[in-house]
């Protein structure tokens, strides 16, 4: 089935989006995970880390959630309305528990009395966000969605019973807290220079990180039984899903790598940069495998696209809302996570 060159166009954008807040995201919420565990710890200051990295990037990381709402609206008009019918419970759920995130993070800085619960309330949901947005993926596979009288009806018991999503939700949690001691650990050497800290984001890299590759071999094995469409067009990429596996054994062989004048083992920085590469083959894959579909079988990219010119103004309005917003991407970037003096958590 073809696809547009417009349509195709508009559907790369939305996934490079979605790929970006979910890099982000991951990082950002598993922060907050391990601020939560490591904040009785007072011998270590991996909580310290934790929160100076959370401080200045949540605000950041929820740019791109409203990028891809808006993108999905005005790029895909047609499957905005079926796409919202469907997803009314588990998005209204992950809105309300950004809502409460966000918000316990700005009182965090003024309410020091609450501090503490401030931290859980963002710990915890720190891996039930990630869990509900990712069970997105699997409803669009089309098994757990129902037309009733002409209308999309989403069957929430299969869902939260399916052993495909249970799976795609196990990934989302381990690769959370994978991703983020990974940068965690990279941003406790390379900007704080704490190395206790540093020592235990990278225990608990080599511990989830494991965990979350067998969580994505579960995905494809509970995907072959239940959505075997998308898993034999996965199948087609077979040498990008190889070289993203042979992308996180180098990750693992970098953690334990002699670093530079120092005498713990590892180098986070190469870890870092070899899983986004294997995230990004992995999402390449299944995003490739997913068309021309946005809801299999009923909504293809084509069906649900905007008006070709319409399209265009958008397109173009986008490529100039972000030249606009890059450079204060790399502003922010140079100002709260290189700057040594914020790095070491000092006010001036």
């Amino acid at each position: 089935m073809g696809v547009s060159a417009d349509a195709l166009l508009a559907i790369s954008v939305l996934w490079g989006f979605i790929f970006i807040y979910a890099v982000m995201g991951t990082m950002d919420f598993g922060a907050g995970f391990w601020s939560m565990i490591y904040l009785n710890q007072k011998q270590t200051k991996a909580t310290n880390i934790a929160n100076r990295y959370l401080s200045p990037t949540w605000e950041v990381t929820n740019v791109f959630i409203v990028a891809i709402v808006v993108a999905v609206f005005s790029f895909f008009p047609g499957a905005a309305f079926i796409l919202g019918t469907v997803l009314l419970i588990p998005g209204s759920l992950i809105l309300l528990l950004l809502a409460i995130r966000s918000g316990f993070l700005v009182f965090s800085h003024i309410a020091k009395d609450y501090e503490r619960a401030l931290t859980y309330v963002s710990g915890i949901s720190g891996f039930i966000i990630p869990a509900l947005l990712i069970s997105i993926l699997p409803i669009t596979h089309g098994k757990y969605i129902k037309v009733v009288d002409g209308v999309h009806q989403l069957q929430l018991g299969a869902v939260f019973t399916s052993p495909n999503v249970l799976a795609f939700i196990g990934f989302a949690v381990s690769s959370t807290l994978f991703l983020s001691s990974l940068l965690l650990a990279d941003y406790s050497r390379n900007l704080a220079g704490e190395e206790r800290a540093y020592e235990i984001y990278r225990r608990d890299a080599l511990i989830t990180g494991p965990i979350s590759l067998v969580m994505a071999f579960l995905i494809m094995v509970t995907l072959r039984n239940e959505a075997n469409w998308i898993y034999t067009n996965m199948m087609e990429y077979l040498p990008a899903l190889i070289t993203s596996a042979a992308m996180f054994l180098v990750a693992g062989a970098a953690l334990f790598l002699p670093a530079k004048n120092r005498h713990t083992l590892g180098r986070p920085r190469i870890a870092m940069v070899a899983i986004l590469i294997q995230y990004f083959l992995a999402s390449y894959a299944y995003g490739r495998a997913h068309l021309p579909y946005m809801i299999y079988p009923d909504i293809t990219i084509d069906a649900g696209f905007t008006h070709p010119n319409t399209f265009r103004a958008l397109f173009i309005s986008y490529l100039v809302g972000f030249a606009i917003l890059f450079p204060g991407f790399i502003f922010f970037w140079n100002l709260f996570m290189k700057n040594p003096k914020k790095a070491e958590g000092n006010e001036t």
